[in-house]
């Protein structure tokens, strides 16, 4: 039995290839995240001068890696934590008391996980289609129409950044559908 294998799972992934496919996937949610970052940055400072509007992309450049991509990789880390703490030695009341709380933090790791990556897409899915909304007035306009011609205060607060989900929703689905339809072009040339 090789400890690399995950029980229950195909014996042709291993830990380290899981590991892998879970890196390349947070990078594309990073690069994801951090484009849209800077594109509503760049629409808060594009009146400023370039000077200034370089400081602040530096600025906040410096503090989304600080800041949030070290929560992530903490977060990221909790499970290590929590192995380190479950496996600690003694029978005193500190020793127990960190092996409670490493176990505790191994059975909470997994839910938060899979809570953040729902939760996360969400707001991707909201932020990228709010950014697309804003860009084409149109659709902004028909948003805002919509928006205003409903009675109920808090439905009409939430109902735009709803449809700008959706809209984000849609958008991300043809971006899907053409990169599909080009790979399977690239492989038909290459084959050729």
């Amino acid at each position: 039995h090789d400890p690399k294998k995950l029980i229950g799972q195909d014996e042709s992934k291993t830990l380290e290839v899981l590991e892998k496919e879970k890196v390349k996937g947070a990078i594309r949610t990073d690069f994801v995240l951090s484009a849209e970052i800077i594109v509503i940055t760049l629409g808060t400072v594009a009146t400023a001068a370039f000077t200034q509007q370089i400081l602040v992309l530096t600025g906040i450049a410096a503090v989304m890696t600080v800041g949030v991509y070290g929560l992530v990789a903490g977060i990221v880390k909790l499970d290590d934590g929590g192995l380190y703490l479950a496996s600690c030695k003694g029978k005193n009341l500190v020793a127990a008391l960190k092996r409670k709380l490493g176990f505790g933090i191994l059975w909470f790791a997994p839910h938060m996980m899979k809570t953040l990556s729902v939760v996360g897409t969400a707001a991707m899915f909201l932020v990228g289609g709010a950014i697309l909304v804003h860009g084409i007035p149109m659709v902004h306009h028909t948003i805002q129409h919509i928006s205003n011609g409903i009675n109920n205060g808090f439905l009409q607060t939430v109902l735009p950044t709803l449809l700008d989900g959706v809209f984000g929703v849609i958008a991300g689905i043809d971006v899907l559908m053409v990169m599909l339809a080009a790979k399977k072009l690239l492989k038909i040339i290459k084959v050729k």
